[in-house]
């Protein structure tokens, strides 16, 4: 599988992401990070972009039932993974088109990803 949440914690969710993404693997991990933001009602996302290889070809990316039903919900978004992907990254994340901040970060600074997401922790 080429994504799962790795954790949880202290209002976190990390999530991995590696390999070539397909539409069924970003339908599970919505499935599941949909149910821990009901759960936990605000979250911050920390996505891991390891060895990834971009998305799958062709097929419908377009559903944005996910944002419409839990943006809401998330108080900031970091993407860490190589640098060669972070315009489409940002692009299909949304950047700049949901009520949170998305910020791209190089595996170098891992570190300030997490201290970025701090900043957004629920009070």
């Amino acid at each position: 599988m080429s994504a799962e949440v790795a954790s949880v914690e202290s209002g976190t969710m990390t999530v991995r992401v590696s390999a070539r993404l397909t539409q069924s693997e970003l339908a599970a991990i919505q499935k599941e990070a949909g149910s821990i933001i009901e759960r936990l009602g605000r979250v911050r996302i920390l996505v891991l972009a390891e060895h990834f290889q971009g998305w799958e070809e062709g097929g419908q990316w377009n559903d944005f039932s996910f944002q419409e039903a839990h943006d809401q919900h998330i108080e900031r978004m970091a993407i860490v993974g190589d640098e060669k992907w972070q315009d489409l990254a940002l692009l299909f994340a949304s950047q700049g088109l949901r009520p949170f901040p998305i910020e791209f970060f190089p595996p170098g600074r891992l570190a300030e990803a997490r201290a970025w997401l701090s900043q957004g922790a629920a009070r």
